[in-house]
């Protein structure tokens, strides 16, 4: 047997145990990979949801109000909470409209202000109307304008964080 090649007991144990760690390491250690890298490559997509702010007749007509609610997001490993706000001016029984309370300048909280029948953002003093419209200051547009529903007394907004 001058052309066939003989391989040692020794040689052949050796193959056959490295053959056997690879496949074990392989089975734990892709699906283990797979689990790390999994949360990073998620997309942050936006996500949009109705939002309940109380029951409408908490809200007094002709007032606005400031309703908070906060939101939960997943961004990989990290989950953070963040708080907002709404104010909801109820105009009568029947008609509601809620107002972001994020001045369109910067991004700071405006304030409902009684005496002066408007809304102050105390960052670069931009003022709004009680429907959220420029009275003055920079912005450069009103306010933002949710979209209500009212189920079974329950106000809600649809909120789109994004």
């Amino acid at each position: 047997m001058a052309g066939s090649k003989h391989i040692s007991r020794r040689d052949f144990i050796t193959m056959v145990t490295a053959g056997v760690g690879a496949v074990i390491t392989a089975a734990v250690g892709l699906p283990a990979i797979a689990y790390l890298i999994e949360p990073a490559l998620q997309s942050g997509s936006s996500k949009d949801a109705w939002v309940p702010l109380g029951k409408l007749d908490s809200f007094e007509v002709g007032k606005p109000a400031l309703a908070t609610f906060t939101r939960s997001k997943v961004n990989g490993w990290e989950k953070s909470v963040n708080s907002y706000g709404a104010f909801v001016l109820r105009k009568s029984e029947t008609e509601v409209v809620v107002l972001s309370n994020v001045c369109t300048h910067l991004s700071c909280r405006v304030n409902w202000e009684s005496d002066k029948k408007q809304y102050v953002c105390p960052c670069h003093d931009a003022h709004f109307n009680i429907d959220g419209k420029v009275v003055s200051g920079p912005p450069p547009r009103p306010l933002d304008v949710y979209q209500t529903k009212v189920d079974n007394g329950i106000l809600s907004i649809h909120f789109v964080e994004g």
